[in-house]
This record gives C-alpha cells, structure tokens and sequence, in this order.
C-alpha cells in the first residue's frame, strides 16, 4: 500500500489567531496619554498639598493613585496582548486579555464604590468640618482632569470598522471582520472610560454638594451625594463585570449573530447538529459546528460561507452524511 503526499502548499490553509481589537494601538496611545495626565497631576496635588499644609490636595493625590493603578492595569492589557500575540500557548489568541484586565478593573471599580460608601456613611454618623472653598479648588481640578480624561478615552471608544465581510480566502486579515454589533465592544478601554467618568461623577456631585453646604447650611448633604456616586459606580462596575465575565466564559454571542450562523448552516436541507460560538477577542467570534445532511456536502465551502458572515473571524465545520 502506498501513501500519498499532499502536494498542495500547506501555508494556502493556514491563517493567523491574532484575534486583538483593530484599534488596540489607537487605544493603548490613548490609555498612556491619560495615564501621564493622571500622574502630573497626582505629583502637581501631593506636592502642592505638602507645601500648603493642604489635607484635601494630599487626598485627592493619593486618590488619583489609585486610577493611576487602574489605567496601568489598562495599559498592561495591551502590552501583553500584543507582546504575546504569536505565542502558541494561547489557542485562540491573545484578544481575551483585555476581557482579562477589564474584569480586574471592574473589581477595583467596586471596592473603589465600597469605599466612598463607608466613609460617606461615617460622615454621616460622625460630621466633620469642611473647608469649603479648599475643597471646591481641588474637585474642580479633578473635574478638569478627568473630563479631559473621559475625551481622550471616549473619541474612539464607540467606533468599530465595519469589515466587507466578502473575503473567502484563508489568508484575509481578522482585523477586516469587527462590526458594531452588541457584545463587539473593547472592555479594556471601556473600563479604563468608566474609571475617570466614576471620578469625574464623584467630582460634579462633590461640587453640588459643598455649594449647599456652604450656602445653604447643609453639611449632611457631602455625605449624602458621596452614597449617591457610590450606588452610580457600584452599578456601572456591576455591569462591566457582567459583561467581561460573561465573555471570558463564552457566554456573549450576540443573537443576530448566532441567528445567521444557524440560517446557514441549515441551508440546502442540513440539520445542525450542534453548534457553539463564543468570543475571542474584540469584534471577533469563533465557531464549531457539526451539521448532518443527506446529499454529499463540501466542508470547505461551507467554512468559507461561514467565515463570511461579519464578525466570524473563526470556524471549524463537521459535516455528516444522514445515514436512512
């Protein structure tokens, strides 16, 4: 018995796992322009509060450390995504790891809702005296910092390339496919957003209420805007955990998507079998298949049709003769 060799060039039916968001690079610039902003600022706070014996500045210095901490996680995201991105250990790619340091970022999200909560809540056991005008001088500068912060983060944050979708060949980049469907969105810089819109938040309500105090007489309402901002930011980390979970356990198929899958797969009297279809990375899903037919079906072609479809940048298809 001889065996034959495959005398077609294998290189024709390989292709790249480089699942990473198309506007990954754009992103990371954009993370790193905010995270040197935010650390002038911090520096420009400590110091200024250490000079002028200011306990507000010095606070509110440390505070930006912390999205300091929360933007790096950001930032390392990307790093690693496109530093490890041949690397065969990952089946899939690297597209995920920004799911990975979103879903981090939306714990600190909620500690950081914790946190305000507490001492908002000792405030309003114990008050305290505030220095009004102090105080007002330093949110109004964080206010400045992480508006500008939230534009710089935002100006690409909801645009996503729309592929053609008509490319068949194996060798078609996988950046061509993102569309804006549900579900295609960067979690990575949108956490990296949510964290200097949670500041910026924090910042409008402290304004608000350090006027009523001081002009009103209120002093309970510090107290009471700072729970307030900590029920917005503990509900906006829920949702971005939610999300991140829900696509590093494959459970975030849109159902547009999964819909057209399944139209054509079925098409021309197949029976799918089974399917599942999960993402891996930004814009970019992955599916496996086995239908059943009764007539001869070409694998390959139906692959490629697959492939076709926006947002499938990945597809394994089993196919079965109907045994009558």
């Amino acid at each position: 018995m001889t065996s034959t060799k495959c005398t077609a060039d294998i290189a024709d039916h390989r292709h790249t796992h480089d699942f990473r968001g198309p506007t990954d690079a754009a992103s990371a610039r954009r993370i790193w322009i905010v995270i040197v902003l935010t650390a002038v600022t911090m520096v420009a706070e400590i110091a200024a509060g250490s000079i002028f014996g200011s306990m507000a500045l010095l606070a509110d210095g440390w505070h930006m450390g912390t999205h300091l901490a929360a933007l790096s996680i950001a930032a390392l995201g990307y790093w690693v995504a496109q530093r490890l991105s041949g690397d065969q250990r990952f089946a899939f790619g690297t597209g995920k790891v920004g799911d990975l340091a979103a879903f981090a970022s939306a714990i600190g999200l909620g500690l950081s809702a914790a946190f305000i909560a507490w001492e908002a809540f000792e405030r309003l056991v114990s008050p305290v005296a505030i220095r009004f005008e102090e105080a007002m001088l330093v949110a109004a500068i964080g206010l400045v910092v992480n508006l500008a912060s939230a534009w710089i983060l935002g100006g690409e944050h909801h645009h996503h390339p729309h592929g053609s979708g008509g490319e068949h060949g194996h060798h078609r980049s996988h950046s061509d496919h993102p569309q804006s469907h549900d579900g295609h969105e960067d979690h990575n810089l949108k956490a990296a957003h949510m964290h200097v819109l949670a500041d910026a938040l924090t910042s409008i309500l402290a304004i608000v209420a350090l006027l009523t105090g001081r002009f009103a007489g209120w002093i309970w309402m510090d107290a009471a805007v700072a729970l307030l901002g900590a029920g917005v930011i503990a509900w906006w980390a829920w949702g971005l955990l939610r999300r991140t979970s829900l696509s590093l356990l494959g459970a975030d198929a849109p159902d547009g998507l999964e819909q057209a899958v399944q139209d054509e797969l079925a098409s021309s009297g197949r029976e799918v079998a089974d399917l599942h279809l999960w993402s891996v990375g930004p814009g970019h899903f992955a599916v496996s298949a086995c239908v059943v037919c009764h007539e001869p079906a070409d694998p390959v072609s139906l692959n490629e049709k697959i492939r076709a479809i926006p947002g499938v940048s990945h597809a394994t298809i089993e196919v079965r003769r109907c045994c009558l």
